[in-house]
């Protein structure tokens, strides 16, 4: 059974999401929250598998309540989807920064959903290759909260200078393949790419992942812009 909160101060939002969920039987809405804090408070109670979190909210906004949650140790395995109206909503940005699953518009179809719980549950990201580009480049453009890049310096360019130094512990064939993996390709596809068994690409990617202190596969998409190993061209 895959556990599911759902953070929305749209009563009709939460509503809507748990009777449609809860109506599959490997699915179970274990709680709705109206605002960011009550979000972690559930979240640290409950230990959802998956959370539904959207991004204006108030008392705590979603991309604080994103960034407590996923920081919290007891909540390794809970994975975060922010709820938006706009594909290229700011606060995207930051919440994958706080190392969330991925992103669903508002207005996704009801089966589009239900599958969403399943692919997340699973491990893996909803960063579609086909907006993986133009999202993660908006991203890494946008600074985090509060930095100032020093004068002549551009933002992408400040990004990938405070980040690059993580690339150091990684041998050619991880750099190869992180780079591969920013572009949105899958494990298979990498394979397919560098003439390797999905296997072999799996397990290097796991080694990213431990390498880079990264959470999932959204942060190492983010960590390949951020470092200049995928171009903005």
């Amino acid at each position: 059974m895959i556990s599911v909160l759902i953070a929305d101060d749209q009563p009709m939002v939460r509503a809507g999401f748990r009777a449609l969920l809860d109506s599959e039987e490997d699915i179970e809405v274990i709680g709705t929250a109206a605002d960011g804090l009550e979000a972690v408070e559930l979240a640290a109670a409950t230990h959802p598998d998956v959370i539904f979190m959207d991004v204006r909210m108030p008392r705590l906004n979603g991309l604080e309540a994103t960034a407590r949650i996923l920081a919290d140790p007891d909540l390794n395995g809970t994975r975060v989807v922010v709820l938006t109206t706009f594909e290229l909503d700011e606060y995207v940005f930051g919440a994958l920064r706080a190392g969330a699953s991925g992103f669903l518009l508002k207005d996704i179809e009801p089966q589009a959903l239900i599958d969403a719980v399943r692919v997340v549950a699973e491990g893996h990201s909803l960063l579609a290759p086909s907006v993986t580009k133009v999202l993660i480049e908006a991203f890494v453009a946008s600074p985090p909260a509060g930095a100032t890049p020093p004068s002549g310096a551009s933002q992408v360019e400040v990004a990938r200078e405070s980040t690059a130094h993580q690339l150091d512990a990684l041998t050619p064939r991880e750099r190869e393949i992180l780079a591969l993996v920013g572009t949105g390709l899958s494990n298979r596809e990498i394979a397919g790419r560098l003439v390797l068994s999905p296997l072999t690409v799996k397990t290097h990617v796991s080694h990213l992942l431990l390498k880079l202190d990264a959470r999932d596969r959204p942060q190492l998409v983010v960590l390949a812009y951020e470092t200049g190993l995928v171009g903005s061209t």
